[in-house]
């Protein structure tokens, strides 16, 4: 899933035999926690492990918390909101910023949410269910570009842009 990308100082933190799976093309925004509930919960009140999936083409905005969760493909979840352990986002779904997905709680197909708790607003367009996929890949755009800024260690880019104007000096000398 090498278009996916985890944004600065965002936390993805599994306990041991707890997973989390990030999606194709997916993102989790600045500040964001994905995380898995406490190795002694083996199970949630649904019988399923306390594990988070995130699908395919889903943006978590900036400072959410997900915490033993599911979101399916083509989610936008919008900046600050809240999804608990046991809760299910469906395909095609929006969930406004700040909204609280409260524990096994079930989120529709097709739907834009928002509040604490969570209340359906309205039914989604064929438009704005195309916009997310759209928006992820312009996310991942974005991450290709912050690649390049990446600095592990000191100086780095430094000795990048050297390499780079060396480079433009040697085509403008052919």
């Amino acid at each position: 899933w090498d278009k996916s990308s985890i944004w600065y100082k965002a936390v993805v933190r599994a306990d041991q035999d707890h997973s989390i799976t990030i999606g194709f093309s997916s993102s989790v925004g600045e500040g964001s926690v994905v995380k898995t509930l406490s190795a002694t919960t083996t199970q949630l009140e649904t019988g399923l492990p306390p594990d988070t999936y995130v699908g395919h083409y889903v943006i978590v905005g900036s400072g959410c918390v997900l915490k033993s969760c599911r979101v399916d493909d083509f989610v936008l979840v919008g900046d600050k909101c809240t999804i608990l352990e046991g809760s299910i986002v469906s395909d095609h779904v929006i969930l406004e910023p700040g909204t609280v997905v409260h524990p096994y709680q079930h989120i529709p197909s097709g739907q834009r949410w928002g509040g604490n708790p969570a209340q359906k607003i309205a039914d989604l367009t064929m438009g704005e269910k195309e916009s997310i996929q759209e928006e992820a890949e312009k996310i991942h755009a974005t991450a290709l570009d912050h690649i390049l800024e990446f600095l592990p260690h000191g100086f780095t880019y430094v000795q990048l842009e050297e390499l780079e104007k060396k480079a433009a000096e040697a085509e403008a000398a052919k």
